[in-house]
């Protein structure tokens, strides 16, 4: 197994993150960091050649609808209840200047 940080280590780090940090804090951080790095190189001991890769952990089925095609409104009758209509379609008060 790999040796754990050292505190060292953790200064290090920290001063190319930048980060300026107390001495509890680079205690706290050297003890957490060695726990993650420990599992993961728990990880890495891990026997997974006939393993699938896989994009999901369960299987993942659609739950949308159907898409099924319906008849649309009848264009006239709808234009007919616009405040205003012209060739067609709706009537609009023009927002931009005409170029």
């Amino acid at each position: 197994m790999a040796s754990r940080i050292t505190r060292d280590e953790v200064q290090h780090v920290a001063r190319l993150a930048r980060l300026v940090l107390t001495d509890e804090e680079v205690e706290r951080f050297t003890d957490q960091l060695g726990v993650i790095l420990e599992y993961a190189q728990d990880l890495a001991e891990l026997q997974i050649d006939d393993v699938e890769p896989t994009a999901h952990p369960v299987p993942v089925e659609n739950v949308l609808r159907a898409d099924d095609v319906h008849r649309g409104l009848d264009r006239d009758e709808v234009l007919s209840q616009a405040p205003a209509a012209e060739d067609g379609r709706f009537r609009v008060p023009r927002i931009l200047d005409a170029v």
